[in-house]
């Protein structure tokens, strides 16, 4: 019987931080998973290496469920963001071992193919309304059917909502860089713009936007609102999570989607939000909800209240969480969009294979597992940097939601 052999962690950077883990068993067979969680990168190494490794060593990697359940109830602090995505790692490479030896995509372990491919959006966005409307032209020509739409408020002084370059990266300082913001700016001004996007290209094609957690419930339900003839996709993120019951007032409100979870690692932070019906969309990932074994089950949950799954996909998720979620995404009945804003050129001299994408929609190599490889010697070239998240401040210096 095949055993866990060796289990290696990498830290590297190129373009974006990323922790990889490698696990091989006695047969020779490599699985990848992906440990990446945005500022706390060598936590999760550690833990990685320090407490999870040594309890791999000598295991069946078959027995993946028994494996997701040793490592979460034997630690018995249970879940938050680094044992989460640190289980992550471990339950995605067991799938991609599990898939190379059925020589099978990790998509038919799932129960195969839902669809013909992944619909995905990307990110437009602008220092003004004239360069967002540009920029979101840029994605429609490219094929995309689906994109999220955000400016800079001109009265708030800081860069949200605006890319600089082409590949959108907010963790891009070794130390938080302090943005400022104002609420009412925002409120104020960026309805206008989605109002633009609609009057400009019209609806044949779906229209997102992303609140990131700055607005209190009632705020929330007074954008909501306003945009509702903008018929959104979704609102996302439009109030902090953690008071799953404020959604209810939300709700109350307006028809805008919502759609919440990219901050959020477990079945039990969004069983209320499901439940309740309180969101439309769930957007937990592969990386930070405990693997695909996890995932699927948090999906599961969703389907049977009409929830539709929107799973997180920045950049500074590595090209195997996305690869991860592409074959999940297919398999999933209930599956709504797939965030994608790619990665940066670096990334692909470390992170060969994955994902192809044409018209605007993703699908997974067809190679057996999760179809992707990992270069150790290319990732020597790109040391460690630390990257992080912005903060914000309003504009009376006082820290606010980022």
């Amino acid at each position: 019987m095949s055993k866990i052999e060796r289990a290696e962690v990498f830290v590297a950077s190129p373009g974006r931080t990323f922790v990889t883990l490698r696990i091989t068993t006695s047969d020779g067979v490599t699985g990848l998973g992906d440990a990446t969680l945005n500022g706390r990168e060598l936590a999760v190494a550690s833990y990685l290496q320090e407490h999870l490794v040594p309890l791999l060593i000598g295991k069946d990697p078959a027995r993946i469920e028994d494996m997701w359940q040793y490592l979460y109830r034997g630690a018995y602090w249970r879940r938050g963001p680094v044992t989460m995505t640190a289980i992550s790692a471990v339950d995605t490479a067991l799938w991609d071992i599990k898939g190379k030896v059925a020589d099978l995509p990790v998509y038919q372990l799932l129960g195969g193919r839902s669809r013909e491919g992944v619909m995905v959006y990307s990110h437009a966005s602008g220092v003004d309304v004239p360069s967002l409307l540009d920029d979101v032209e840029r994605f429609l020509d490219l094929g995309y059917k689906a994109v999220r739409a955000q400016a800079a408020a001109p009265d708030c002084g800081g860069p949200y909502g605006h890319r600089s370059g082409t590949v959108h990266a907010p963790a891009a300082s070794s130390r938080p860089d302090e943005q400022p913001w104002d609420t009412e700016a925002y409120l104020g001004f960026a309805p206008t713009y989605l109002e633009a996007v609609r009057d400009r290209f019209g609806f044949g094609f779906h229209l997102l936007h992303d609140i990131h957690h700055r607005l209190t419930p009632i705020e929330a339900a007074r954008f909501g609102k306003r945009v509702e003839d903008c018929r959104l996709f979704w609102m996302e993120d439009p109030t902090p999570a953690e008071n799953q019951e404020s959604f209810r007032l939300i709700r109350q409100h307006t028809t805008t989607p919502i759609a919440v979870g990219e901050a959020l690692t477990s079945i039990w932070d969004v069983q209320h939000l499901i439940t309740e019906q309180l969101i439309d969309y769930v957007r937990t990932t592969v990386v930070h909800a405990g693997g695909i074994t996890h995932l699927r089950r948090i999906f599961d949950l969703a389907a049977l209240y009409q929830v539709r799954t929107g799973s997180h996909g920045a950049t500074d998720l590595s090209p195997i969480t996305l690869a991860a979620a592409v074959h999940v995404d297919l398999s999933v009945p209930n599956f709504g969009i797939q965030e994608y804003m790619g990665h940066p050129d670096e990334a692909a001299e470390v992170f060969r294979g994955g994902v192809t994408l044409a018209d605007g929609m993703l699908n997974p190599s067809e190679e057996p597992g999760l179809g992707v490889e990992y270069d150790e010697k290319e990732a020597a070239r790109f040391p460690y940097e630390a990257r992080y998240l912005p903060v914000a401040r309003r504009l009376d210096g006082s820290v606010h939601d980022w």
